[in-house]
């Protein structure tokens, strides 16, 4: 199936676009952070206003599908797209607010290598969305971007379990380990939901391209 869009039909696509580079954006924020380049407090700031922009995308496209008659995929399609988006972009804020309230110290290098990781997943899901209007010629690109997140995340989970079998034999102090586990928790929820995301890509390939 090849879209043709013009107008309301069209616009579905640019809002999943857009919240998917707010979600980009809030993910290498995060990243900067890990790597001691930005302050936590001005990488929270800025990840709240993301949050905030990508939550009218999602209240736009819920008025969109309630108004417009013909949609370029089926309802239920581009809300799961929107709604798996922001929650990928609430679990970035929520590392941001652990890290905040509990005054952390400086990230493991796994916990590092664990950011990377999600700026690269959310990188490949950001070109995935942008492929969305024109999967009939992209579903390939589609394909690709999905096995590299399936990678990540099988990566991802081996640093989680080595740094969380590290938390328990070498940290001394059990505050700092409630504090890391928790984090590392949510860190593993973010790349787990980007997994549902690329799972979500491959069904939406098979019903269009």
């Amino acid at each position: 199936m090849a879209f043709k869009l013009k107008g309301k039909e069209e616009k579905f696509f640019s809002i999943l676009e857009n919240h998917a580079s707010l979600t980009y954006e809030s993910a290498e924020m995060m990243e900067r952070v890990f790597k001691g380049e930005v302050s936590k407090e001005d990488a929270f700031l800025e990840i709240d206003i993301k949050e905030k922009a990508a939550d009218e995308l999602v209240n736009e496209t819920v008025e969109r599908l309630r108004k417009t008659f013909i949609t370029p995929m089926d309802r239920e399609d581009i809300q799961l797209l929107i709604d798996q988006l922001d929650t990928t972009l609430d679990n970035i804020k929520e590392i941001m607010d652990k890290m905040l309230m509990y005054h952390v110290g400086s990230p493991s290098d796994g916990a590092i290598r664990m950011s990377e990781i999600i700026v690269k997943c959310v990188k490949h899901i950001n070109k995935s969305i942008g492929y969305m209007g024109s999967l009939k010629k992209d579903h390939v690109k589609v394909e690709g971007r999905v096995h590299q997140v399936l990678k990540l995340e099988s990566e991802a989970d081996n640093i989680y379990h080595e740094e969380m079998a590290k938390l328990f034999t070498e940290c001394k102090d059990p505050i700092e380990i409630i504090k890391w586990k928790e984090i590392l928790s949510a860190m593993e929820d973010v790349i787990d939901g980007c997994e549902d995301l690329v799972g979500t890509f491959r069904r939406v390939v098979l019903k269009y391209a």
